[in-house]
């Protein structure tokens, strides 16, 4: 007796798995087989009554890593929820807290093009001077603009040249003050790469460096000066020197310079770290490239007025005016214009350069060695100079130039905002009084016209930031050959 027995546990409209089994009984001499087919029925889905697909296997898989990612995610915000005070004071954060503020500055820069207005001041007239240019006249003495003739070297005219033709002939401002938004960024992201290799400033720091600054913004993308475009050839040259390109370095410098000369204030350090590495002749071949791209980008102007161009773009007598001083408001109008005045700056900053060229930046304390035509090769490793050796060499000869500058101007706060973060955090300086000082030299360049109580705020900060670079001394070499083990 044998006979299929078919058992539907499940409408069989709606069975998708069937199961087979075979049942042998043998009873008295019968021998009975049967054979049952179980019908499974998917899970019902709650909201329709109806079955849900079964998953695949694929599908499982799938949600499987949904699953396993979005735990990954949880945990990962908790653990970096947790590093944020390790993120804000430690300098090896620095490219990850760069990169934030870096996509920020675009923003905020866009912001401040589209929202606030623009101001002239001096963007006409150097259209009106590289247009003599461009015209045929080469004479120095004979290329003016609305504010005066012009003072600023050769490359001057080649940047602002290009710039002329980019923005129609210097028409179009909006033009022109994006483009200037990405001098802005490109810059900063040179500074950013000088810190990083540092490592001694805490990332929470660069939150007021991007953050608490109208004025710099202004300089670049409401203004227009050329004081911003040669502070971003300088710092390409110091992330050069720090990869011991000491040539390109050179060549980038020199190019900064054509373009304004304050960027001579770092002048002095740069002469001492070349000694100190290269040597004499390694030096005066790093000069040569110096002089040579300065004599190659002005020989238009040369072969037409030699004498004329030396007295206009590298005019160190040349007079300020006194409504425009941001740091010596508290004096008398007669002495600020005083030659005698001048002079006793001049004195006081080459003495505060001996000082610190003999006792803070000279590694070894021998003059002499500076000397030397080469580094010997047994001691060619023992010259070579850490990054934060570099970096606070040239910062702080910088910083000694406008401490004793006879006048600065609201645009010359560019010249040296970007490096006062460093100048500060290598001091002793409690944290209190570095932001302190930051922020009061923030107002005094802010203050507009200036005042006597901001001009002696803003050099009692200096005088406060110069002895505690004095105090510190020079960095030591061994601290960064335990930066690089770390």
């Amino acid at each position: 007796m044998t006979g299929p027995i078919k058992i539907d546990l499940w409408p069989a409209s709606c069975s998708t798995r069937v199961s087979k089994y075979k049942i042998t009984k043998k009873v008295g001499s019968f021998q009975l087989k049967t054979e049952i087919f179980l019908t499974k029925m998917p899970a019902v889905s709650s909201s329709s009554g109806r079955p849900s697909r079964p998953k695949s296997k694929e599908g499982f898989k799938l949600s499987k890593a949904l699953s396993k990612m979005s735990r990954s995610v949880l945990k990962t915000s908790k653990e970096l929820y947790a590093e944020l005070p390790r993120v804000a004071v430690d300098p090896s954060y620095t490219w990850l807290v760069a990169g934030l503020l870096f996509c920020l500055e675009i923003l905020l820069n866009v912001f401040i093009i589209l929202r606030v207005n623009y101001t002239e001041i001096d963007w006409v007239a150097y259209m009106q001077e590289v247009e003599g240019v461009i015209n045929g006249t080469y004479d120095y003495m004979q290329l003016r603009g609305d504010t005066g003739p012009l003072v600023y070297p050769a490359g001057f005219v080649y940047v602002f040249g290009a710039l002329y033709y980019i923005t129609g002939h210097g028409a179009n401002i909006r033009l022109a003050q994006f483009i200037f938004a990405g001098f802005y960024l490109v810059l900063l992201g040179l500074v950013f790469r000088i810190y990083h290799r540092t490592l001694k400033v805490p990332p929470y720091a660069f939150l007021f460096m991007c953050g608490a600054s109208y004025r710099i913004h202004s300089i670049f993308v409401l203004r227009l000066f050329n004081d911003p475009v040669a502070m971003l050839f300088l710092y390409l040259s110091i992330n050069l020197f720090l990869d011991k390109h000491w040539a390109w370095g050179c060549f980038w410098y020199s190019f900064a310079v054509s373009i304004k000369m304050n960027v001579l204030l770092f002048a002095p350090g740069l002469l001492l770290l070349l000694l100190t590495e290269l040597g004499v002749v390694k030096t005066v071949a790093r000069l040569a490239i110096c002089a040579g791209l300065q004599l190659v980008l002005a020989v238009p102007f040369l072969l037409e007025n030699p004498v004329g161009y030396m007295v206009r773009s590298f005019d160190l007598g040349r007079q300020f005016f006194f409504i425009w001083t941001v740091n010596w408001r508290f004096l008398p109008e007669d002495i600020f214009l005083n030659r005698y005045f001048h002079l006793s700056l001049l004195g006081l900053h080459l003495a505060a350069l001996a000082m610190f060229a003999v006792y803070r930046w000279n590694k070894k304390n021998r003059l002499l060695d500076l000397l030397r035509l080469e580094v010997p090769m047994k001691e060619q490793e023992d010259a070579q100079l850490s990054s934060n050796e570099i970096v606070s060499v040239l910062f702080t000869s910088n910083f000694i130039g406008l401490c004793f500058s006879r006048s600065l101007h609201y645009q010359f706060y560019v010249w040296y905002y970007h490096t006062l973060y460093y100048l500060l955090w290598i001091t002793d300086l409690p944290t209190v009084v570095r932001l302190l000082v930051l922020g009061v030299i923030e107002m005094a360049w802010n203050t507009y016209p200036s005042t006597v109580e901001s001009s002696v705020s803003l050099h009692v900060c200096h005088l406060v930031l110069l002895g505690a670079l004095w105090v510190r001394g020079h960095v030591s070499r061994t601290e960064g050959k335990v930066k690089k083990v770390k």
